[in-house]
Parts: C-alpha cells; sequence; structure tokens
C-alpha cells in the first residue's frame, strides 16, 4: 500500500509541476509580486508553495518570459514580476496547446463514463 501511495504521489507531482507555469504565466499580465501570486493562484484553486513559486518566478526570468522590478517605496522592498512580449507569446501559444490537450483528455476521459 505504501509503494502505490509513493507512485501516486510522484505521479501527481509529475502532473501538477507541468500546469504550474502556464498558471504562472496567465497571472502575470499586471505587475504582482510574490505573496500576490501565490493569493491570486489560490483564489482561483491553484494551491503553491512560495518555496516552489520563487525558484519559478526566476527561472522564467532568466528565460525572458517575465522581467522584475523592484517597488522600495513602501513599508517593504517588493520585486514586482510581469510577463514580457515575448513571455505574452509563449504564453498565447502555451494556452492554445493547453486547450486543445484539455479537449481532447475530456473526450478521452469522457468515454470512461459511456
Amino acid at each position: 500500500m505504501g509503494e502505490e501511495k509513493d507512485l501516486l504521489s510522484t505521479l501527481l507531482l509529475e502532473l501538477r509541476r507541468g500546469t504550474l507555469t502556464i498558471s504562472v504565466l496567465s497571472q502575470m499580465n499586471q505587475p504582482k509580486y510574490g505573496y500576490a501570486l501565490v493569493q491570486s493562484l489560490e483564489e482561483k484553486g491553484v494551491a503553491i508553495d512560495p518555496n516552489t513559486l520563487y525558484p519559478l518566478l526566476r527561472r522564467l526570468e532568466s528565460q525572458g518570459l517575465l522581467e522584475s522590478k523592484w517597488e522600495t517605496g513602501g513599508a517593504k522592498p517588493r520585486k514586482y514580476y510581469q510577463r514580457t512580449e515575448y513571455g505574452t507569446q509563449i504564453y498565447e501559444q502555451m494556452k492554445k496547446y493547453w486547450q486543445t490537450l484539455s479537449a481532447g483528455m475530456e473526450r478521452l476521459l469522457g468515454e470512461e463514463e459511456v
């Protein structure tokens, strides 16, 4: 039973990792700092641990999909991230692919119910 649970956990983690990039990019059309992004995703049903989010934001920035800017005017400095033009182009392509893939998966999984 323990082995089966470990396998399921591993498979679910793999599935989840694949969706986090598009989830994050979907929310970055306006500047957001990390904690606001965590809240925005959680409100929409996508929980993300900050220890997962921050490395992902740095990776997306290094890939040219996001840009960041420090805001130091408030009580506490915050690093805001936003999609670049290139990031928006990539996001739009990923979104189209996701919609096609998702529709196909709905058809496949729906076959079980017939």
